[in-house]
């Protein structure tokens, strides 16, 4: 064979592993926990918060007289058609012990986790109606000490939202306002609180969705 064309086809091969290289890293899950630091996160300034830190490969965020969260300091998050994935559980206490606030596109949103009291998960805020109050709250029955996977699925048409395997939530968000609880916009862009509870969170990941995925989510749409 000619030199020339070695040479050509050298640089077609380079080129096809150039593009199967982009597409993994494009789909490529991030970690956002170590299991041993809180390398990646800050404190949420919550007045009265309690004690955060890293206990046996956990996050732990002790009761306070309020709230105790933790907020993401990363720039590299993804906002819209990405995957959430992370593991928690309630150690002491009766409310919230993980809330989640989450990008949705420009917008920011909270999947609420046994809230008040204990008798409501679901997303704070929808057309200003918090989750005890519109259509994505329900009664899920948490049991303490025990690891729960959540994982939060959003599009630029869709959150979908599952307990192990549970889907709890599934709504389109085009032509409603999302947003925020005041109470929670110290978490933003990404971040996890507690209310007068004491919370632990493991496997904290964050994936982009594939064009399939997005294709998949959105077909659904209610």
């Amino acid at each position: 064979m000619h030199a020339s064309h070695l040479f050509r086809l050298s640089v077609v091969a380079l080129v096809v592993c150039f593009h199967w290289a982009r597409a993994d890293d494009a789909t490529k899950t991030i970690p956002l926990f170590d299991g041993k630091t809180l390398d990646g996160w800050k404190k949420t300034d919550f007045s009265g918060a309690g004690l955060v830190n890293v206990e046996n490969g956990a996050i732990v965020m002790k009761a306070g007289e309020s709230m105790t969260g933790i907020t993401c300091s990363r720039k590299d998050l993804p906002t819209s058609n990405y995957e959430l994935i992370y593991e928690a559980q309630r150690l002491e206490g009766g409310d919230f012990f993980a809330a989640a606030t989450f990008p949705v596109g420009k917008h920011f949103i909270t999947l609420v986790n046994g809230g008040w009291g204990g008798t409501v998960t679901g997303l704070s805020s929808l057309g200003g109606a918090d989750a005890s109050e519109n259509e994505t709250g329900h009664f899920y029955k948490y049991e303490s000490k025990k690891w729960y996977t959540f994982r939060v699925r959003v599009t630029d048409e869709v959150i979908r939202c599952w307990i192990d395997k549970d889907r709890v939530v599934d709504i389109s968000h085009q032509d409603r306002h999302v947003s925020t609880r005041i109470e929670t916009r110290g978490n933003q862009p990404l971040g996890f609180a507690t209310w007068e509870t004491t919370g632990a969170l493991r496997r904290i990941d964050v994936r982009p969705l594939t064009p399939e995925e997005i294709k998949e989510t959105n077909k659904d749409a209610k």
